[in-house]
């Protein structure tokens, strides 16, 4: 087959989405199939045209206000260009305009969308570019031949917002590589925190939690806006000793943090998946999460904790029950399994399509 994905952002860029459209495209070509990424990402740091890893990608100069949107009128050109010569169009991430570009440009060709929806924003001006974008939004999943969730509680959502059923097929993961993480040795029993700096993640709350944990340190990997507030906060509750900031993590390292840790943390509020709770759960700690957005699927687990408060006295009394837990309990979806799934759906649509035809 030869199959168009359709991203706001694409590696070396780095993100949940990325990493998703990124992991299904290499695997989708090291499967035979032909793979075109196309993205809203152009810049002076990367190349226009390349290839990695056999899959070829197109970028497009794009306007991201605050991070966001990714508006770049050259997706839909590209996409319209190139629908003679492609079987499937597959385009992610209802929350930039790619996903709609490539409804606009699709044609007739069978069209795919992943939307990893998560409803709002926990920024109020993008919350309310999101109200206005709603109907172009909606317009471009009702498009969809066929829509793809990540999680039960995104196809909810997607029901609830916009009329349409969705599949469920979640995000895979290298097990492997996770499972046979070597543990990362400190002279203190540690918690971590993995993600962007930004308020909505929460680690503001494992932060203050710490004040009622006197055993335990707190890992913070990532970088973001927020870095700086947070820092301001565990020096105001005198717990700045005890809060180590790593920055970004190297995609090799990252595992032995998991591995070596008590329990792992996410207390955001907005997420449609939470891919690093697979990461932790495949290392062997089990995870704390807030019962907010996809999160809650987590919760179900018998390897994972839910709150829906987050006072620190609520927080500090789940990390001591958390990490008397086992993990894995169940097994992890797998990228070939997710991939398995994707082609099945992508076959079945040009089934359809060629009966359809005169």
């Amino acid at each position: 087959m030869k199959i168009l994905q359709v991203t706001h952002r694409y590696p070396p860029r780095a993100g949940g989405v990325e990493t998703h459209v990124r992991r299904v495209s290499e695997e989708l070509v090291s499967r035979g199939h032909e793979v075109t990424v196309v993205t809203a990402d152009a810049g002076a740091d990367v190349s226009r045209r390349e290839r990695r890893n056999g899959v070829r990608i197109r970028r497009c100069r794009g306007v991201a206000p605050g991070g966001a949107f990714h508006f770049a009128p050259g997706v839909a050109r590209v996409v319209r260009n190139a629908v003679a010569e492609i079987d499937v169009v597959h385009a992610h991430n209802y929350h930039s305009f790619p996903l709609a570009l490539a409804a606009l440009g699709g044609g007739s060709r069978p069209f795919v969308a992943t939307p990893h929806y998560h409803g709002s924003s926990a920024d109020d001006v993008r919350d309310k570019l999101l109200e206005l974008y709603r109907p172009i939004g909606g317009t471009a999943l009702r498009r969809a031949d066929e829509v793809i969730a990540v999680s039960e509680w995104e196809k909810a959502q997607l029901k609830s917002d916009f009329g349409v059923d969705a599949t469920v097929i979640p995000n895979g993961l290298d097990v492997a590589r996770f499972e046979n993480a070597t543990p990362c040795e400190r002279s203190r029993p540690y918690l971590l925190t993995v993600g962007r700096l930004v308020e909505y993640k929460g680690v503001q709350h494992a932060i203050r939690a710490l004040s009622d944990l006197p055993e335990y340190d707190l890992l913070v990997a990532g970088s973001g806006s927020y870095r700086e507030g947070l820092e301001r906060l565990a020096r105001e509750i005198g717990v700045v000793e005890r809060v180590e900031f790593l920055g970004y993590v190297d995609d090799d390292e990252l595992p032995n943090l998991y591995a070596g840790a008590a329990a792992y943390l996410t207390l955001s509020t907005h997420e449609a998946y939470g891919m690093t709770v697979a990461e932790s759960l495949a290392a062997g700690t089990p995870a704390l999460v807030r019962e907010a957005g996809a999160l809650v699927d987590w919760a179900d687990r018998a390897d994972c904790l839910g709150v829906s408060a987050v006072d620190s006295g609520t927080v500090a009394e789940a990390v001591r029950r958390v990490v008397e837990l086992d993990a894995p309990a169940t097994p992890l979806p797998t990228w070939t399994e997710v991939v398995d799934a994707l082609e099945s759906k992508y076959r079945a649509l040009l089934s359809s399509d060629a009966e359809s035809r005169p």
